[in-house]
């Protein structure tokens, strides 16, 4: 058969094409962050801090070996910035874009390409799909760096200048989930300030939802029983997910010195709810995460490796999977051969696909683990924090990050790439053609348990 002919035509599956785009991106910006311009020094950052941070930024994860605020120059934090945009947006919604305004037409393998970045239900919609999600991305930052901006500049007496460069960098990493701040504490010197951690709290949950629920919510808000299965899952789960984790790290930490003890009432409450938004997967935190009890960071490991929705900004397994699982222990429990959510079947492929990619994470989770406390001196729970949280493409740590030997680092690297890219899209990409049976082999019933 003839190879066909279009955009990157040596790539025969749009998961390859998706992997070997964020690659390329990591890449530039590696080449970027390690020039001497990127540094508040004017020395060059050296190649595995440029190649760590990038990575970080472009699969939006926020950890980071060096202070950003201090380290990196004004290029250097422009630079960063780029990298959380491209992506959050995704780098074939951003090659549609481009192949839109340069050509003003999508050819059929684009069309493809693009769809398996936005997960859009067929190819033909893609070009609209497009347009709305870079629409509606940028009508949010540009929200959230109004507020920002304005809060920056009223409360806290930043100059006007500083006070719009600090709104639109935040409100860009916020909505993207990538947690990259400007300040060495994060976010903990405003942990008291509503106006700020609400607005970040919002675009990370907006930007974490997933455009195809966002769109959808926008479209039937008012008329909840025309919601898809998709859009029931993603917002049911993510609300048990802010409630349940909101009263843990209330219960949890509330007396706790190091982390709620010290702030008021509503202090507390605001705390304790933006802790539970940042796993989603953003790494802003407003508390001490290093000062936090061992079992809140085992509550923030679970809902780290959940994440949030499905083709958003969050990474995880997406409580999408996590909500199909569920369901499917239900359907099990309840000795139901089908397994139904609302008036819908799931199918058996998204069945499998779910464990699938549950049970490749959680194997991925503890291999790592395992090879990091090889590696480092640091202790399990905080090993473990580190590695969800590189997986997740969250970007909180415990503040070990910057400590681990250079192995440790080149793996948190790697795991970051496959967070963002996800185990199923980058095992697709590594094969060369789908195989499919042509037989069918006797059933034999296996005793489970």
């Amino acid at each position: 058969m003839r190879r066909s002919q279009g955009i990157l035509p040596h790539f025969q599956h749009p998961a390859q094409v998706i992997v070997a785009g964020f690659g390329a991106a990591a890449l530039l910006g590696t080449a970027l962050l390690v020039l001497p311009i990127s540094t508040e020094s004017g020395e060059s950052a050296g190649w595995l801090t440029a190649l760590f941070t990038a990575t970080s930024a472009v699969c939006v994860t926020g950890l980071a070996v060096v202070d950003t605020a201090s380290h990196w120059s004004a290029f250097g934090e422009v630079v960063i910035a780029g990298l959380i945009q491209i992506g959050g947006l995704g780098i074939m919604t951003l090659a549609t874009l481009l192949t839109l305004l340069v050509a003003g037409r999508l050819g059929l393998r684009a069309r493809l390409f693009a769809q398996a970045e936005t997960r859009t239900s067929s190819p033909t919609d893609v070009r609209h799909v497009v347009r709305r999600v870079v629409v509606f991305s940028l009508t949010c930052e540009a929200a959230a760096a109004v507020v920002l901006t304005g809060r920056f500049l009223l409360g806290h007496d930043e100059p006007f200048g500083r006070a719009v460069y600090l709104g639109v960098f935040h409100a860009v990493s916020a909505f993207n989930n990538a947690g990259f701040a400007l300040w060495s504490d994060s976010l903990m010197r405003y942990v008291a300030d509503p106006w700020i951690c609400l607005t970040v709290a919002a675009a990370v949950i907006v930007g974490g939802l997933g455009f195809p629920v966002v769109f959808e919510l926008l479209r039937t808000w008012r008329r909840p029983q025309r919601w898809s299965v998709l859009t029931r899952i993603t917002v049911a789960v993510t609300a048990v997910l802010l409630v349940a984790g909101t009263l843990v790290f209330l219960i949890a930490e509330w007396h706790n010195p190091k982390t709620l003890g010290p702030l008021d009432d509503p202090g507390k409450f605001l705390a304790a709810f933006f802790t539970a938004v940042m796993p989603r997967t953003a790494g802003f935190n407003s508390i001490d995460i290093a000062g936090m009890h061992p079992s809140s960071r085992l509550a923030t490991d679970l809902l780290m490796f959940i994440g949030g929705g499905s083709a958003g900004t969050a990474g995880g397994i997406k409580v999408t999977t996590f909500g199909m699982l569920a369901f499917v222990i239900w359907s099990e429990v309840r000795g139901e051969r089908e397994v139904n959510i609302g008036h819908r079947r799931l199918p058996d492929t998204a069945q499998r696909q779910a464990v699938s990619v549950t049970l490749i994470s959680l194997a991925l989770v503890a291999l790592s683990t395992y090879l990091l406390m090889a590696l480092t001196p640091h202790s399990l729970d905080k090993v473990l924090f580190e590695v969800v949280s590189a997986f997740g493409t969250v970007g909180l740590s415990t503040g070990i990050t910057a400590d681990t030997t250079p192995a440790g680092q080149v793996l948190l690297v790697l795991l970051m790439f496959i967070g963002r890219t996800g185990p199923l899209t980058l095992g697709s990409a590594l094969a060369l053609k789908d195989r499919t049976r042509r037989y069918q082999l006797p059933e034999e019933r296996v005793i489970v348990g």
